[in-house]
């Protein structure tokens, strides 16, 4: 947003729209807009005969209203079948929504009692569940009889029934109606598949469609771009409202910046200390950097706040996994999905604790229904990934990493995962270029060149494995897996050892020393090299004695150069006489030959559907 915005302006609006939606019982979007409105608490707005405050009455007839204020009554105490029915004869805009949305909240309400299990988040009962109130506000739509809000109640049952299409046009018409319901606004930003889409849909040049941009991009990973959208309305004016720096850890802990997304989360904790929203990540971050006090004193304290709540059922369930409990931190993501089975956090993260349990089949169907709640969530097409790679269901496993890659085009776990399993089918050159890939986009686990290097090396092309093995050991503080160092260490010293580089193969065999599975061999190695350059010693003695090569030869030329070239080539203890931007220079040379498997990768780029088991036994 370059523009600056009148403050004046937006408090009025907020405080229509929050008239409307409170009359209207969308407490949700009441809710939202009240923080929005407290964040701007210091622009000053005259209420004394202020229009907006004065609208209460607006929409609802005289005759009708006893019967609405009766209604309303029962739908906040969630009898809403009682509401529907006493409403179910009114013709004026806010009690006609009222008897519409009670309807809906009754149906959705006895559907989800009726649920024997949380283990499904859709049924086919939704078509018949949702017909007679599908039908009606069809209907009035063709007539062009509906309001925003009865257009947004539409949108919602349209994107159940997964008329996705339908539903994109009903939410646009009904944010252009009412701009400041933020429902719409979020009921519709799952649907944006892309940038370009976001880009063409017809919104109204309102400042709401600035944190519809900024909350869409990060919901599509572009981090960056939703970062400079809301720092911008932090610096015009918005810098006290709560929804925008939750939004911006989020985008943080999306590129990985753990620590300032939790520094945010914190500073939010101490501004407003009872708010449970967004706390289930919060405690993933916790969960990630291994921080168990701070995730224990988080779970103690939100059990304290809201017992029964989806978000305390997700933190309780994190600082039980981060105990290695896994059993009760599933019990706990099961109770967040029976108080809202379409709990996001909830589903993925029972998947991870399945997958801890060596429970694939209870993964796999946890996984799948993340998928149903949110196509976007690449930790849940990840986690199927891997799912059927432990099921040796090569073909299943490569979908769904695929899916994963194209929700995080730069994450390199991603691109390492699809590798391997290239690899598994025998698609080397593809396998390549996907490690190539995950080591230029920045590698995350710090594996992919030593896959590639392995792959090389399996292809017999040691010329192009060893500089990927140099650069993989040049930071060797900042690798994890200790048995690939050794391992490149090994064959670094073997490679150096075959082409009588003694200095440097001895440095790489006393580096496998302090390891002892390669402790055998590294002795074995060393007296090797012992052993040759003794013989290269005395073979040398032997032939400057006996003087027979004419001082004109080659060889002879060789024997007259002075020390200062073998000083030069031979290696001393840490610091390899070796050129980093050769190193790179032969990696990215190697690479370039492999360019071919371009094609390959652009061919399996695209994701087919595989059939898939209909149900699996969550107990088994």
């Amino acid at each position: 947003m370059n523009r600056p915005l009148d403050l004046n302006v937006v408090k009025q609006d907020i405080l229509v729209g929050m008239v409307e939606c409170e009359k209207r019982c969308l407490m949700q979007c009441t809710k939202w807009l009240a923080e929005l409105n407290h964040g701007l608490s210091e622009t000053p707005i005259e209420l004394r005969g202020n229009t907006a405050l004065q609208n209460g009455y607006d929409g609802i007839d005289d005759a009708e209203y006893d019967s609405y204020l009766l209604a309303k009554s029962y739908f906040h105490v969630r009898e809403y079948d009682r509401s529907a029915y006493f409403t179910r004869n009114c013709v004026s805009p806010v009690p006609k929504f009222l008897h519409l949305y009670a309807t809906y909240m009754s149906k959705e309400k006895k559907r989800l009692d009726n649920m024997t299990d949380s283990s499904v988040v859709s049924s086919v009962s939704h078509a018949k569940d949702f017909s007679e109130l599908l039908s009606i506000l069809r209907t009035e739509h063709s007539q062009q009889s509906l309001d925003g809000y009865c257009l947004y109640l539409y949108g919602v049952i349209l994107k159940k029934l997964d008329l996705t299409r339908n539903a994109v046009q009903v939410f646009v018409e009904a944010i252009r109606a009412e701009p400041t319901l933020w429902s719409a606004w979020l009921e519709l930003a799952p649907l944006v598949d892309d940038t370009t889409m976001l880009k063409n849909l017809k919104l109204p040049n309102h400042w709401m469609k600035s944190i519809f941009e900024g909350y869409t991009y990060i919901e599509l990973f572009q981090n960056d771009k939703g970062i400079k959208i809301f720092e911008n309305l932090q610096k015009n004016g918005f810098s006290k409202c709560i929804f925008i720096p939750t939004l911006l850890a989020i985008a943080y802990s999306n590129k990985r910046d753990v620590d300032r997304s939790i520094g945010i989360f914190q500073h939010l904790q101490s501004v407003d200390p009872y708010r449970l929203d967004n706390l289930d990540s919060y405690s993933n971050l916790l969960f990630v950097k291994d921080m168990k006090t701070e995730m224990s004193h988080l779970a103690h304290k939100v059990v304290e706040i809201n017992k029964y709540s989806p978000e305390t059922c997700c933190v309780v369930g994190n600082y039980y996994s981060i105990r290695s409990d896994h059993y009760k931190a599933v019990m706990y993501f099961q109770r967040a999905l029976k108080l809202n089975p379409r709990y996001l956090s909830a589903w993925t993260l029972m998947g991870h604790e399945f997958m801890e349990m060596k429970n694939t089949n209870a993964a796999i169907q946890s996984y799948r229904q993340a998928v149903e709640v949110n196509r976007r969530d690449f930790r849940a097409w990840y986690g199927l990934g891997q799912a059927y790679e432990i099921l040796k269901m090569t073909f299943y496993s490569l979908y769904y990493y695929q899916a994963a890659q194209v929700l995080r085009p730069y994450d390199s776990r991603m691109l390492v995962a699809l590798g391997e399993t290239y690899e598994k089918l025998n698609k080397e050159d593809v396998a390549l270029v996907c490690y190539r890939r995950a080591y230029e986009v920045g590698d995350i686990e710090g594996v992919a060149l030593y896959s590639m290097a392995k792959l090389y090396e399996k292809q017999g092309e040691t010329e192009k494995a060893i500089p990927a093995f140099l650069k993989f050991c040049s930071d060797e503080k900042l690798i994890a897996d200790k048995a690939s160092l050794c391992h490149a260490y090994m064959t670094l010293g073997n490679y150096y050892e075959k082409i009588e580089d003694f200095e440097k193969a001895s440095h790489f065999a006393y580096k496998c020393l302090d390891y002892e599975e390669m402790k055998r061999e590294a002795e074995s190695l060393l007296k090797s090299i012992a052993t040759k350059r003794a013989h290269k010693g005395t073979t040398s003695a032997a032939t400057s004695g006996t003087g027979t090569r004419p001082p004109g030869s080659a060889k002879a030329a060789e024997d007259e150069k002075p020390d200062d070239d073998v000083a030069t080539d031979s290696y001393g203890g840490e610091d390899m006489e070796m050129d980093e931007t050769n190193v790179s220079k032969r990696i990215d040379s190697a690479l370039a030959e492999e360019e071919p498997g371009n094609n390959d990768m652009a061919e399996s780029s695209g994701i087919h559907e595989f059939p898939m088991e209909d149900t699996y036994d969550v107990n088994e």
